[in-house]
């Protein structure tokens, strides 16, 4: 079982790689890390870019840590994306997508990928929109295949999220979507499982649960945000050589030494739970 880090827990508090890394390795244990842009703008000027990745390839080196995939993070789901209801938005958002798998290649990560955006509620409620911007979008979504096939990169990661103006929502659209876009598309295409998400009981009603997500695109995961009580489901599903990341978000006004306390209690748990790993009952080294 591969369990990692996302860095949403260091945003706007551990923004320096060297720092952040240490936290992974000795206070949290981990080596296993997928990044956030929310800690480095793929649309930052590209010298600047380039420099800041470099210091993050080298943390990851100097601390044994692999960046194994980049996530588009809490600044990237704000936006409109990929389904912005102006096409010149749209074209400005292919432009962060493709940005961002350069990004990720220089961070030395192996996949890059996130939530592809949201259409207004007028967009959402004409069939005929909807279906021109799905079209769109598959479209996009093979132009950013391509660049980071260019780039080296082995996949590219689609979150399915709890929004019905969003692509993909369900396991049935995110089926489809991973059909249809693998079948054009330069690198695979993975879906990625946000357990939260899957959760969500005033969408997917009073039973919603997380073995029906795996079971419907355990073909198709690419990894999973991760939440230690789904492990034994992980397993049945057959995915426990791919990667899952726990993913916690704090209030950025929390206090930094509650949140370091909290983050390393919930990595404890995960390792053991989720990793099976044989640790003592305080501490997380």
């Amino acid at each position: 079982m591969k369990l990692g880090i996302n860095l949403s827990f260091a945003i706007k508090r551990w923004q320096e790689p060297d720092v952040w890394a240490r936290l992974v390795r000795e206070t949290l244990g981990l080596r296993l890390v997928q990044f956030t842009y929310d800690l480095l703008d793929p649309f930052s000027p590209e010298t600047l870019r380039r420099i800041l990745a470099a210091k993050v390839r080298q943390a990851a080196r100097d601390w044994d840590l692999e960046i194994e995939s980049a996530f588009s993070g809490l600044a990237g789901y704000c936006s409109s994306g990929l389904l912005h209801p102006e096409r010149a938005a749209r074209r400005v958002a292919l432009e962060w997508w493709k940005r961002s798998v350069e990004t990720a290649a220089e961070i030395g990560a192996s996949a890059a990928g996130g939530a592809l955006g949201a259409m207004s509620v007028a967009a959402a409620a004409d069939p005929a929109r909807r279906n021109d911007l799905y079209r769109e979008m598959l479209d996009a979504v093979e132009e950013i295949s391509r660049v980071a096939g260019a780039h080296g990169l082995e996949r590219l990661l689609i979150e399915a999220t709890p929004v019905p103006r969003e692509i993909p929502w369900s396991i049935e659209q995110a089926a489809r979507l991973m059909t249809d876009l693998n079948a054009r598309c330069a690198v695979p295409v993975q879906s990625l499982i946000d357990v939260g998400h899957a959760l969500y009981q005033p969408l997917y009603g009073p039973q919603a649960g997380q073995a029906e997500w795996l079971g419907g695109l355990g073909p198709h995961s690419g990894g999973r945000f991760d939440l230690a009580a789904f492990a034994a489901q992980v397993r049945a599903a057959g995915l426990a050589d791919c990667p899952a990341y726990l993913e916690v978000f704090y209030p950025f006004e929390m206090a930094d030494d509650a949140v370091l306390a909290n983050v390393a209690s919930s990595v404890l748990h995960c390792r053991r739970e989720y990793g099976r790993e044989a640790l003592p009952t305080s501490g997380t080294g």
